[in-house]
């Protein structure tokens, strides 16, 4: 029942929040609902956390052979746990934030929140599939309406993408459910189809197109930077930190286990898309001016190697995987929360118009630097033992992969610290002469996040145990 309620508290809660008239009101009611999701998540991992207390299972649509199955393994625990600290961190650190139809902007993101916690913990196909959509519909009205002026181009090309992945992935889904005995959508009657290695490499391209172009993997990221610069940052903030996620976790939850032949044979190809997509964003990041194009292309880097690391097909990597999805949306939903801060108080997100924040937002200067160090994967801090893991998997499948993959985490620490330095250190300029610390709200919110960095960094053993059941049964060891 708990996965139940996962889903259904932020669907109730933002379904209410539409006819909320206060926007002070719909804030507070965003921030509560947000929080009871978080206190459920937490009960879930760590006191109901067997047998039925996680999984539910009741008819849905009977003549489709489709049921409204939900489980939670160590991986739906992780990132439903990712998603839980997200929704209140981003509703508490931009609480101060006016937004011109607040209740249907709030209602939108709790709405959104669902679909993300149905698509994690869905065990049935069409299901997946109604919830996927579920969290993408929310969050392309909260980018195309509260964005940048640029916004209705960025979200046209946003959708545009979607909607050919969702197309595609909906006909390899159909396609599966023919192939059941008993034409059913269940994951476990998937996960036992035995399909020829043709069968299996054309639906392999219909479900990976789809999850790549959500991550995204190069060549499919170009609607990215320009959706992330448009949007507001708590819908950026969404995408970047959970949304990419979804990709990476229907890879490992729908294409792995059901397409073994197919992720054998083209596992070479989608590393070699990988790591060129790692190498190329890395370089374009370090030409950025502006703070959000650079962690755009950063998070690209980071989702790339990621993907590489899952078609490396060894335990090793694949906990690192699990590592990084959580350490990975940690931090980047740091970075943006400073991105927003410093923009607020100068009013520009370029390197190249500002300087010395440090001597006037000294505590913010001290929390960003936690969130830099973490991006550059520095021993003690949470993506550092993700990044040693992947990289360890990705080495045993090739060698030349891997150092191309080291490459890029040179490139990382050369644009991460170039960003700090130009933003934070060196003399003050015009703009940021007067600049005040930034709001409690956001020291605080970025303190914890500081703190989750540096524990699971420290000891990174609760997140491996907890995700291990997931790792053995796709590994087998």
């Amino acid at each position: 029942m708990i996965s139940v309620l996962l889903i259904l508290i932020p669907l109730i809660a933002g379904i209410l929040t539409f006819f909320i008239k206060s926007n002070s009101a719909s804030k507070q009611w965003s921030v509560v609902s947000s929080l009871a999701v978080l206190v459920i998540t937490l009960l879930g991992i760590f006191v109901y956390n067997k047998g039925n207390y996680l999984n539910y299972d009741v008819n849905w649509i009977t003549t489709l052979g489709s049921r409204f199955t939900t489980s939670m393994d160590g991986m739906s625990k992780l990132l439903c746990l990712l998603t839980a600290i997200s929704f209140p961190a981003i509703f508490i650190a931009t609480y101060k934030n006016e937004y011109k139809n607040a209740s249907q902007f709030y209602g939108l993101m709790l709405l959104c929140q669902a679909g993300l916690m149905g698509v994690f913990v869905a065990a049935d196909a069409l299901l997946f599939y109604f919830f996927w959509e579920l969290a993408l519909i929310p969050i392309y009205f909260l980018c195309s309406t509260w964005g940048g002026e640029k916004r209705i181009a960025a979200t046209f090309k946003f959708f545009v993408y979607t909607f050919l992945g969702s197309l595609l992935m909906l006909i390899g889904i159909i396609y599966l459910y023919y192939k059941t005995p008993h034409h059913s959508f269940a994951m476990t009657d998937f996960y036992a189809l035995q399909l020829s290695a043709k069968e299996q490499g054309f639906v392999f391209w219909l479900f990976f197109i789809a999850f790549a172009i959500k991550m995204p993997i190069f060549p499919f990221h170009t609607w990215q930077p320009d959706t992330y610069e448009q949007s507001t940052t708590a819908a950026t903030i969404v995408l970047s930190a959970v949304m990419v996620k979804m990709g990476v976790f229907a890879i490992i939850r729908w294409i792995v286990p059901v397409l073994p032949l197919a992720v054998s044979h083209n596992a070479s190809i989608v590393i070699i898309l990988s790591v060129t997509g790692m190498l190329y964003a890395s370089f374009i990041a370090i030409r950025q001016d502006d703070i959000k194009r650079l962690i755009a292309y950063s998070s690209i880097a980071h989702i790339g190697l990621m993907c590489a690391a899952i078609f490396a097909m060894n335990g090793i990597g694949l906990k690192g995987v699990m590592l990084q999805m959580f350490s990975h949306g940690i931090n980047v939903m740091g970075l943006w929360i400073v991105a927003e801060a410093v923009e607020l108080k100068t009013g520009t997100r370029k390197f190249s118009e500002l300087g010395g924040l440090a001597q006037k937002m000294p505590i913010l200067a001290m929390l960003f630097l936690v969130m830099i160090l973490a991006n550059v994967s520095l021993p003690l801090t949470s993506s550092f033992v993700g990044e040693f893991l992947m990289l360890g998997g990705l080495f045993r499948y090739s060698m030349y992969a891997t150092a191309v993959a080291g490459i890029c985490i040179i490139l990382v620490v050369t644009y991460s610290l170039n960003m700090m330095r130009k933003m934070f250190f060196g003399n003050t300029v015009s703009i940021t002469e007067n600049v005040g610390e930034a709001t409690n709200n956001v020291q605080w919110v970025l303190a914890v996040l500081a703190i989750i960095i540096i524990v699971f960094g420290v000891y990174p053993q609760p997140l491996i145990d907890l995700t291990r059941d997931t790792v053995l049964f796709i590994t087998g060891k």
